[in-house]
């Protein structure tokens, strides 16, 4: 008897958010919509994940805007989301009512099928989201993040497929987020879910250990409905199994996807070129490395901390916080390392190596962590690291978004005339600073992508130095070339310059900024080196949260006076003295670096 296989393609979400940075802009994605919308796909996923982040971090587009022209483009296919549970596309729990309106927001604008995870595997951060999802007459896809550790076993894994189906789940999702599974095992957990509960089962599967391919094929012998897949181009490595890979292979077996190979070969062929566009957000590792049955880590969570240990100078010591992670996860209860304890984990332990003590930082998310301010642990966490982190402090033991109170209606108010439409609303909930920042920029109309701009190319530069005479420059951006000409510079003030220069012709205002300087300090002079014990510094490269002290403040030895911000964690940063704040040269929003007095201290 034959079975059909349904694919779920995730060339528009997570296959460029596992190659390239989740940069691949939406006027790259509309002109192939339309052979993608003949394929026969069961779905695309086109939407969460970091997706929405990087929309308005990065490519200063809006993402629902991109929803809606995808849906548009797309009207014969299910469109996709991933949606963390309480999380939604953020990095804290929101309140019900958030979660409430995000998904209807969502199922308004185009999003057919939800894939709902929580990065413990806490179902109780998946009732809302389900809930709402289920009222707004989509698909409710239960997810299990899957690991590997001595709690994580079959028998947990189908408990939870369950009480998702009894939530009212539509089916169920394996998402195999750092490539963990083997070919045995995922055949075992199928037949497993297919024997227990009776809904339909996915396979969601990255390749960072190349056995992906191999795992569909044994989670589909053994019953799973529907393989998640990447047009070929897209495909492998930290990505997914090559969607035509999967279609060769079952052709003409029982379990035939019946989907055009051709066709898929032609839109392999635009992504191809499309990739190329990209290629500075391409990471040296997001090929095959089987390091990660060992320690873990996704694909894009390894490239983070690589560039994180690039900027201390320290990337030689990758190795040792890999071997870090597993011990840090194991302190912490065995996480899934699935976004955001990806992060968690994966940054306490980059702070682990770099300080040469473990825990003596511990950021502000390892503290709710173990404050249960995520969910109840899968295992046992270590209660004296506990201790360290939160003190006597209570620990939660209920769903913690029950104690959060309703957010929309001071959201609507602090966000004010900025936001246009509800929708907007929700971009400031989900990003607060970069939300609001966004919202700004579209309402003064100068919102511009973030590039990685190159040296001008040899011969580009005209004459320059007679008043007048501009200095050209011929950039790519994307992919695109744009000629550029400096026309003018201003005076500096406030230790900024503006420049005046045409791009392709239009005129444009550009205001430069120097990183590293005092505020208020005039004349560009760059922060000085910490020396002394009154001096606070940070020991790695960040953002300026909080600033809670000012001058003239008396602080106590130990006593938080910044909050910094690194690969989306935040950490307080302690006085080591008491005495009074004489000085204080960081306001937030401040890129640092390390070992650079931020503020001073007279004790």
């Amino acid at each position: 008897m034959s079975k059909k296989i349904h694919v779920t393609d995730t060339i528009l979400r997570d296959a460029h958010q596992s190659l390239l940075a989740t940069r691949m802009r939406t006027e790259d994605m509309l002109p192939i919509c339309d052979k993608l919308d003949k394929v026969g796909y069961w779905s695309l996923e086109v939407w969460g994940g970091a997706t929405f982040d990087a929309c308005v971090r990065f490519l200063k587009e809006d993402p629902w805007e991109r929803l809606r022209k995808l849906r548009n483009a797309l009207p014969n296919t299910r469109l996709q989301m991933l949606l963390r549970g309480q999380n939604l596309l953020g990095y804290r729990h929101y309140s019900d009512d958030v979660v409430k309106a995000f998904v209807a927001k969502a199922a308004v604008n185009g999003i057919d099928v939800f894939r709902i995870f929580d990065a413990m595997n806490d179902v109780r951060n998946l009732r809302v989201a389900i809930e709402a999802v289920k009222a707004a007459g989509k698909h409710a896809q239960g997810t299990i993040a899957y690991t590997v550790s001595p709690v994580h076993t079959i028998d947990a894994f189908v408990a939870q497929a369950k009480q998702m189906e009894a939530m009212g789940c539509d089916s169920i999702a394996i998402k195999d987020m750092a490539g963990l599974l083997t070919p045995f095992a995922t055949g075992e957990l199928v037949r497993a879910l297919k024997a227990e509960q009776s809904l339909p089962v996915f396979i969601h599967s990255h390749d960072t250990a190349g056995l992906a391919a191999m795992c569909q094929l044994k989670a589909v012998e053994n019953g799973a409905d529907h393989i998640d897949t990447a047009i070929s181009s897209f495909a492998w490595g930290t990505s997914h199994p090559g969607t035509e890979s999967m279609v060769a292979a079952l052709k003409g077996s029982e379990f035939d996807t019946g989907l055009d190979l051709e066709l898929l070969q032609e839109i392999g062929l635009y992504f191809y070129a499309v990739r190329k566009k990209y290629h500075q957000f391409e990471s040296e590792f997001t090929s095959v490395d089987t390091r990660v049955q060992v320690n873990q880590v996704p694909g894009g969570m390894i490239s983070n901390l690589a560039n994180q240990l690039k900027e201390q100078g320290a990337l030689n010591r990758m190795n040792e916080v890999l071997a870090e992670i597993p011990r840090v996860r194991e302190d912490l209860g065995f996480p899934p390392l699935v976004t955001p304890t990806s992060q968690i984990v994966g940054t306490q332990a980059f702070f682990n190596v770099l300080a040469g003590e473990r825990y003596k930082t511990i950021t502000n998310e390892v503290k709710l962590y173990l404050q249960g301010g995520y969910g109840k642990a899968p295992g046992v966490v270590s209660e004296q690291l506990r201790r360290q982190a939160i003190g006597s402090e209570e620990v939660i033991d209920v769903r913690p978004a029950d104690l959060l109170k309703p957010e929309m209606a001071k959201l609507r108010a602090d966000i004010g005339a900025l936001a246009r439409c509800e929708e907007d609303v929700l971009t400031f909930a989900m990003f607060p600073d970069i939300g609001r920042k966004f919202l700004e920029e579209r309402e003064a109309g100068t919102l511009t992508p973030e590039a990685l701009l190159p040296i001008p190319e040899a011969g580009a530069v005209a004459a320059h130095g007679g008043e007048g005479v501009p200095t050209e420059f011929v950039i790519d951006v994307h992919g695109e070339t744009y000629r550029v000409d400096i026309t003018g510079v201003g005076v500096k003030a406030e230790g900024k310059r503006h420049f005046y220069l045409s791009i392709d012709g239009m005129p444009e205002e550009v205001v430069f900024e120097p990183l590293n300087e005092f505020v208020g300090g005039g004349g560009g002079s760059k922060r000085k080196q910490a020396s002394a014990p009154g001096h606070v510094s940070t020991n790695m490269p960040g953002n300026i949260v909080d600033v809670l002290v000012k001058e003239g403040d008396m602080v106590k030895a130990g006593q938080a006076v910044l909050i910094t911000e690194a690969m989306k964690m935040e950490t307080e940063v302690q006085a080591a003295i008491a005495g009074k704040v004489v000085a204080i040269h960081v306001a937030k929003g401040d890129r640092v670096t390390p070992g650079e007095i931020l503020i001073e201290i007279e004790g």
